[in-house]
């Protein structure tokens, strides 16, 4: 999982199950870092600068020079043979990869795509289908069959969209690009050992343009770790019009990161006039109850103490709040990003049957640039509110000091880095 940036479109079509398949993958996610320098590059690979041209015969003599690397870690000859038989290099990843443009969507812009009327109805439709296998699913490993419903429906709409790119083609050619060599060879070893395992033929390996695989676009690694054989046909498949694996699959995952049964991603609350903004930060977790006593209340009624909750506001205080609990991050071992999680948790709950977000966002406002959240650490580190990075990620640290800089200004001390904060902040 989590491997690159936002991909979102709109198709129409009809798939699995008279699914009409109104939407594609929808999933922001973190790159891999790049090696230091150009020069970065593993043992036996041809060194590729950003500005040198790669070719299909560069790429053939680096496939042979990967061949004795392979065979090092158990790959078999033969299994290399299937497995880049009519394999060429594919120009067409590499510059995605090095032109992938920023998640630049909102959180409700995010959110009115990935849970749209279309993806709801399409999820209740896939419960229907497959009730009885995410039943057993859920038995197993106690994870909600909503929520593993609603990383389907985000990761492949529901199988509608799991990706035609040759897996290994496509890993090949992103490791002999060697800006993130390392990171995409480690995944085409991973896709030759289970290659090599004899889960899925090698014509069979197909997936997303960066490598992920099947119904729920696991990477080859994750796959290697999490993935299980549910039919008991011998075989992890992901890949087949059949889910049952990869959806069992899936529950692994979740539970081996810690899912705990019966317990909420999260729920809507409201907040009392009056609330301390300084309170809605990850690091401080309390009982619902103990929330509630503090005026923070359920928008559907009072929310059971089912363990310590945070209290998170992806826009600040003119947007939605919600209690978090530990299993918001379960599914940030899925997909680190919050909006993510909020589509995952959100979608489940609305094909459960529950009911939309009440509380409006501020639709007004739009996502800061990669240059102005640049300008927006510099600016607050100049006037004594240090981020003590400038990387233009509003993480912890920013949050942080756009806390301290809104007290010191009298304003309501939510942490949300927005345009306005930006513009306050040019004014001195």
């Amino acid at each position: 999982m989590r491997y690159l940036s936002l991909t979102a479109a709109a198709a129409l079509g009809v798939g699995f199950g008279g699914i009409v398949l109104a939407e594609t993958s929808i999933r922001p996610v973190l790159r891999p870092q790049p090696a230091a320098s150009a020069n970065d590059t593993t043992v036996g690979e041809t060194p590729v600068t950003e500005t040198e041209t790669l070719s299909n015969a560069g790429f053939q003599d680096w496939i042979k020079g990967f061949y004795p690397r392979a065979m090092a870690k158990g790959i078999r000859q033969s299994t290399l043979d299937a497995a880049f038989a009519d394999v060429t290099f594919d120009a067409d990843v590499v510059r995605r990869d090095r032109n992938q443009s920023e998640f630049t969507k909102t959180i409700w812009d995010y959110l009115d795509t990935a849970v749209s009327d279309t993806r709801i109805a399409n999820g209740q439709e896939a419960m229907r289908t497959h009730g009885a296998t995410l039943d057993r699913i859920e038995a197993k490993y106690g994870v909600d069959k909503y929520v593993v419903t609603a990383i389907w429906g985000l990761e492949s709409a529901y199988g509608g969209f799991r990706g035609s790119n040759n897996t290994v083609q496509s890993l090949a050619s992103l490791a002999y690009d060697t800006r993130r060599s390392a990171f995409f060879e480690e995944q085409l070893m991973a896709a030759l050992t289970i290659l090599e395992n004899g889960d899925v033929a090698a014509a069979r390996m197909n997936g997303s343009w960066a490598g992920a695989m099947g119904h729920t676009q696991f990477m080859p690694t994750s796959f290697l770790a999490h993935a299980v054989d549910f039919t008991g046909d011998g075989k992890r498949d992901i890949w087949s019009d059949d889910p049952t694996d990869a959806l069992a699959s899936t529950a692994a995952y979740l539970k081996h990161h810690g899912w705990q049964t019966g317990m909420p991603w999260g729920v809507e609350v409201t907040l009392p006039e009056g609330f301390d903004y300084t309170q809605a930060n990850r690091e401080i977790t309390k009982l619902p109850s103990v929330w509630a006593a503090m005026g923070v209340t359920g928008v559907g009624g009072p929310v059971p103490d089912h363990g310590s909750a945070a209290v998170l506001l992806p826009a600040g205080a003119e947007g939605a709040a919600f209690l978090v609990f530990d299993n918001f991050e379960v599914i940030e071992a899925y997909n680190t990003a919050d909006a993510y999680v909020i589509g995952v948790g959100y979608l489940a709950d609305r094909i459960r049957g529950g009911a939309a977000l009440r509380a409006g966002w501020p639709r007004g406002d739009r996502v800061l640039t990669f240059d102005e959240r640049i300008e927006l650490q510099e600016r607050l580190t100049a006037q004594g509110f240090d981020t003590q990075k400038i990387d233009a990620k509003i993480g912890p640290l920013t949050v942080d000091a756009v806390r301290r800089y809104q007290l010191s200004k009298g304003i309501v001390p939510d942490g949300y880095a927005s345009l306005r904060l930006l513009e306050r902040l040019r004014g001195g």
